[in-house]
Parts: C-alpha cells; sequence; structure tokens
C-alpha cells in the first residue's frame, strides 16, 4: 500500500480499479450506510472524493428520521488486489487506529460502522465520521503551517495506551537493501550510497504509535488551521522517526528543502528531542517509495527535488 502524495492512484488509472465500482457503490452498501444512521434514514447526496484511490472514498449526507444530517464518508477496500499485495492493510487495522484515538485530542474521523469482511456490503468497508476541511494546497504561512504539522504529529506519538498489544508492528513496503538506482537518474553513485546506509541495522529507538503514511495530503485544513487528519490504515508500532521521514520527503519535493528542515526544527522543539538516527529513516523512507516513481508522472524539477533531498541526508549520516 503506498498512498502518499507522490504515488496516489487515480479512479480511472487502467486496469486495478474497477470503475463502476468507484463511480457509485452498490445500493446494498448505501442502504447499510442508512441503517447504521438509523431506521427510517436517507441519503441527501453522495459523491466520490477527487483524489486518492488505494480506497473508494465517498462523502455521504444521511439525513435521519428526525430530519438531522449526518456528514459520513464511505470507506471501501475495492481495489481488487488488495488482499493479495497488502494484505495486512485492513478495515479492521484502520478501525483498531481509530478506536485508539478515539479518546484522546488527535483530529481524526470516528468509525460509525464496520464491515471487516465486506458480509454486507460488496467489499470490506468503514462508515466514518466526516472531518471539515480541504487538502492544504499552498499555505498562505508555511511556517504556521510545518508547526502545525510538527504538533499534530507529536500528539499522535502521544498515543501509547494499548497500542503496542493492538497495531501491527512497522514494515517496510520494500526491502531498502534491495534497492537499484533509478534508471531516470544519471546519478548512480548517490542512490548507491544511500541503499548501502538503509542496508544497516536501523538504529535502536523508542516504538510509539505511529502513523505510517503521514504527509500533507493526508491532513485537512480550515482558514489556516489543521482541522483532521486522515488514512490511518497503515498505522502502526513504530519509530517515530518513519512518520517524520515520510512527511520530509513529501515537503521536500512539494515545498522544498526549506520546509523539510523547518518541519524538523519545530518537531524537535515540541518533543524537546532530537535524534541522530533520522537520516536513516530519511533515506529509508525515499528508497521506500522509489519503485513506484514514474518519471512520466513527476517532472523533472521534483525528481531533482528528491535527489537533493537524499544528498542532504547522506551528508548527515
Amino acid at each position: 500500500m503506498r498512498s502518499s502524495a507522490s504515488s496516489a492512484t487515480s479512479p480511472t488509472d487502467a486496469g486495478s480499479i474497477n470503475r463502476s465500482s468507484w463511480r457509485r457503490p452498490p445500493e446494498r452498501a448505501l442502504r447499510w450506510a442508512c441503517d447504521a444512521v438509523g431506521r427510517g434514514s436517507r441519503i441527501a447526496s453522495l459523491r466520490p472524493f477527487p483524489q486518492g484511490g488505494w480506497l473508494a472514498n465517498h462523502a455521504l449526507a444521511i439525513v435521519d428520521r428526525r430530519g438531522t444530517t449526518h456528514r459520513l464518508v464511505l470507506r471501501r477496500w475495492a481495489r481488487p488486489d488488495w488482499a493479495t499485495e497488502d494484505p495486512d492493510f485492513t478495515a479492521a487495522r484502520e478501525a483498531t487506529a481509530l478506536d485508539l484515538l478515539a479518546t484522546t485530542s488527535v483530529p481524526a474521523p470516528r468509525v460509525v460502522a464496520a464491515d471487516f469482511e465486506g458480509a454486507v456490503c460488496d467489499v470490506p468497508t468503514l462508515l466514518i465520521t466526516r472531518i471539515p476541511g480541504h487538502a492544504p494546497g499552498l499555505p498562505n504561512d508555511i511556517d504556521a503551517f510545518l508547526r502545525q504539522l510538527a504538533e499534530a504529529l507529536h500528539e499522535v506519538h502521544a498515543v501509547n495506551r494499548g497500542a503496542a498489544e493492538r497495531l501491527r508492528a512497522y514494515r517496510t513496503y520494500y526491502e531498502p537493501g534491495t534497492m537499484t538506482p533509478p534508471t531516470w537518474s544519471t546519478r548512480t553513485e548517490l542512490w548507491e550510497r544511500a541503499v548501502e546506509l538503509a542496508r544497516a541495522a536501523p538504529p535502536q529507538g523508542t516504538p510509539t504509535f505511529i502513523h505510517r503514511d503521514y504527509h500533507p495530503e493526508n491532513t485537512l485544513w480550515s482558514r489556516g488551521r489543521l482541522t483532521g487528519i486522515v488514512d490511518w490504515t497503515s498505522a502502526s508500532w513504530g519509530p517515530a522517526e518513519v512518520d517524520t521521514g515520510h512527511m520530509r520527503w513529501n515537503l521536500a519535493i512539494t515545498y522544498g528543502i526549506d520546509a523539510v528542515d523547518e518541519f524538523l526544527r519545530y518537531f524537535h522543539a515540541i518533543t524537546d528531542r532530537a535524534t541522530s538516527a533520522q537520516p536513516y529513516w530519511d533515506l529509508v523512507g525515499v528508497l521506500d517509495v522509489l519503485p513506484e516513481v514514474d518519471p512520466t508522472d513527476w517532472p523533472a524539477f521534483v525528481l531533482a527535488r528528491l535527489e537533493r533531498y537524499v544528498e542532504s541526508a547522506i551528508a548527515r549520516t
């Protein structure tokens, strides 16, 4: 499962997605959602989310029999091969993460109903609350933006009560030591050095609750304020530096290297600790997405930013 800013699959991508299933959920899934709100409820509006693609997400407005409108999200594990390619990134896993977050200050959705096996709906499905807000785009105040990203991540990492027993351990999507330099790059030695460093044993650290896919497009904003963090399917128990590293390479390709370093400064100021392990996890984070980097989808300047980021991580090891 790769759902970071660089690799989200569009519902119109060829081959891997049932297009009709993405355009509109089947009627039985919609009835299930209405029943979860209460007998006599009806759907007032239904629209697919315009981005993403690993899951089929639809915004629902359901009016109950008292006339109250419930704004929800129907999340369906509709990609045909997900159970083979990513068998541990399940609806139950996301529901567990959201349950752990339910009594915390982390602005995450809440689970309204769950059909983990797709026994009622056509595929495994969650019905969750819809958090107001939109993707960040280019923020007016980049410092406030980065500070809030750091503050929110600190709150996520503080959610330790019961998480170690209930969450799966962190794993990479790909084994970093097996990566080879990308064919689109002329900087072979740079990538060979990155692989060499990532092949080393992971630094010792204290594991914690991690989002695992924390990047700007998985946050929601309103009037310059962070209102929500979404997409908890890969939440794990693992090193905090996995989250900071994943955020950092996403910041690098979208907002530049200065934003990368400023984000980490804010995070270290909040947590009152810095770690020498961060460059290792920065490299692992990039190599973890490298097999899915398609140079036809990534502009040349973005690829150049990614390589400058890798170069800076190597320089700090």
